[in-house]
């Protein structure tokens, strides 16, 4: 203390303090431990008595401490009148009469592990498919003038985006059904079906489509795809029973034979692969059970169209899809209502525009995917194998492919916007020793000989060239991902630039995007088939691809264009 007082005054006041504030800060204080209290989703719906009755369901499944732990779901929950409804109708008084496997199925079809609020809902299915690998379908009704939004044809929305710690919840008035019958059985249960069931099972294809789905596959090509028929529909071609069909298609007098003309007509009405509305609309040309035969298929308006084409200059009317009727849900498949009869029509090579970011991986990314603000993600090598497919290992976190999608009124001169949709596949360590090798599916191409040309967005250094499969076969001419758009000759007839094998495929045009002529293919079937990008080096920097064309060769391949920034074409 002597020594504390021989101090100047001035340092005296100084250590008094700093020693005061010692011992504030040694004082008990209130930390808080959290960052967000906002409730995650169980906890939010135990704190609701409306939906109390769910909550047992969550807890007779053991969902309920999953459904509160960190992710970004989305659930839909139904209120305790629905679950009271959903009691009713299978003749239980409590959820513990109900068998536990059935309350699982019920607790994963109404959970989906993406985050997705009613702004991402279209008029057909969900991008994502739910836990149970069933997807969701909605819609818009309007009763008595009352507009609500339903959840597979049936619960209507009654609460939409609550938001919680966790995702989104939306309370709905039904308890969703899981669709336990084949497409044969749901065709069958309804009368107005009758004659085209009759048909099925005259053909062979009943059984077909009576048959289960491996046990838990969520692979969409182990489905089937219906487009069928009913009797009035029949009945205005003029077929009222079988007799009438087989007297006009069955050539062979023997429709169990796949090459018999009645078996073809329903081949023809079978597509491989699961298939929503929001799959067919966006999809040139549909595979069939036919073999090389395809639908074209048409969007005017809210409409579908199948096989309506111009040839000559002639419209060939098509048939519509009824849209109200379709995307029914089987457990193997989806059916669909068709308001025509309608027959194998022979097609002609056609142009197909194959995005590189239009496959299921990315489209699943429903809050950026050609989405306005734009936005980027990324896509490891877990999560591939739809559309894409790449060799990296499992294990190489710095492999990836990632969707990049520029704003909507970004300068094209940025590169990534003078891109058609303003969208481009990134392949990041495309190189020898990560990932040298991505395989794309394209859509459906007809049979025919083809001109195939890549788009890119360029970049100026750290890549390199890249060579191009077709099925496995490899293109003669490679990629070379760090040559500009040309415009040192910007001068230059692209007439002569197509002779050269280049052309500028997008307009307005920007000299960070490119276009080559790889080759010269015959299409053996008509089907989808295989393209891959193979790099020619280890690339040090990304490479962002655009379009793949494939035009038939006798058609014109500088017209149309693609619109920078934008989905559409233009023409000359």
């Amino acid at each position: 203390m002597k020594r504390l007082l021989r101090l100047p005054a001035l340092l005296r006041l100084t250590l008094l303090f700093l020693i005061t504030l010692v011992f504030q800060n040694c004082s008990q204080q209130k930390i808080k431990e959290t960052t967000d209290e906002t409730l995650n989703i169980t906890d939010y719906l135990r704190a609701n008595p409306d939906y109390s009755m769910f909550v047992e369901i969550l807890d007779i499944t053991n969902y309920a401490s999953f459904m509160n732990t960190y992710g970004t779901y989305t659930i839909f929950v139904p209120t305790n009148d629905a679950v009271k409804e959903y009691l009713n109708d299978i003749g239980a008084t409590s959820l513990n009469q109900v068998p536990l496997a059935d309350l699982q199925n019920i607790a994963k079809l109404h959970i989906l592990d993406q985050k997705i609020e009613t702004t991402s809902f279209t008029d057909g299915k969900i991008a994502t498919p739910s836990m149970y690998g069933q997807y969701l379908i909605t819609g818009a009704t309007n009763v008595d003038g009352v507009s609500s939004v339903t959840v597979n044809k049936t619960a209507s929305i009654v609460a939409s985006n609550l938001e919680v710690g966790n995702g989104v919840i939306h309370v709905i008035s039904k308890v969703l059904r899981i669709a336990d019958k084949t497409l044969a059985q749901t065709i069958e249960a309804n009368p107005n079906l009758s004659l085209f069931t009759e048909t099925l099972k005259a053909t062979g294809w009943f059984s077909i489509l009576n048959q289960p789905i491996p046990a838990n596959s969520t692979n969409i090509n182990d489905y089937l795809t219906v487009l069928a028929q009913t009797n009035d529909v029949f009945h205005k071609a003029g077929f009222d029973n079988l007799d009438q069909l087989k007297a006009r298609y069955s050539h062979l007098h023997n429709p169990l034979d796949p090459k018999d003309s009645l078996n073809l007509f329903v081949a023809y009405r079978i597509l491989p692969r699961l298939q929503y509305l929001a799959d067919i609309s966006v999809s040139p040309a549909l595979v069939t059970k036919a073999p090389l035969e395809v639908i074209s298929t048409k969007l005017d308006g809210e409409k579908i169209l199948l096989n309506e084409d111009t040839f000559n200059g002639i419209l060939e009317k098509g048939v519509e899809v009824n849209r109200g009727s379709s995307d029914i849900t089987a457990s193997n498949g989806v059916l669909h209502y068709v308001d025509g009869n309608f027959a194998i029509k022979k097609r002609l090579p056609a142009p197909v525009y194959f995005e590189f970011t239009d496959i299921a991986e990315f489209r699943r990314l429903t809050s950026i995917w050609r989405k306005p603000a734009g936005g980027y993600q990324t896509l490891f090598i877990g999560d591939a194998g739809i559309d894409v497919t790449w060799d990296a290992k499992a294990s190489d976190a710095s492999a990836y492919l990632a969707y990049n999608k520029a704003a909507d009124g970004t300068s094209i001169t940025s590169g990534i916007a003078g891109c058609w949709n303003a969208d481009v596949c990134e392949i990041f360590r495309f190189r020898d020793a990560n990932a040298q090798n991505v395989k794309f599916t394209t859509p459906v191409i007809i049979k025919g000989k083809y001109k195939i040309w890549i788009s890119y967005r360029q970049q100026g250094t750290k890549l390199g060239n890249v060579k191009v499969f077709f099925d496995g076969v490899e293109l003669p001419r490679q990629i070379n991902l760090m040559e500009g758009g040309n415009t040192d000759t910007a001068g230059t007839p692209e007439t002569v630039l197509e002779s050269q094998g280049y052309k500028r495929y997008a307009t307005p045009w920007s000299n960070r995007v490119n276009c080559r002529l790889v080759g010269v293919v015959d299409v053996p079937t008509t089907a989808r088939h295989t393209l891959t990008l193979q790099s020619q080096g280890n690339f040090g920097a990304q490479s962002w691809f655009d379009i793949a064309e494939f035009r038939p060769v006798e058609m014109n391949q500088l017209w149309p264009k693609f619109t920078a920034g934008r989905g559409t074409l233009v023409y000359q």
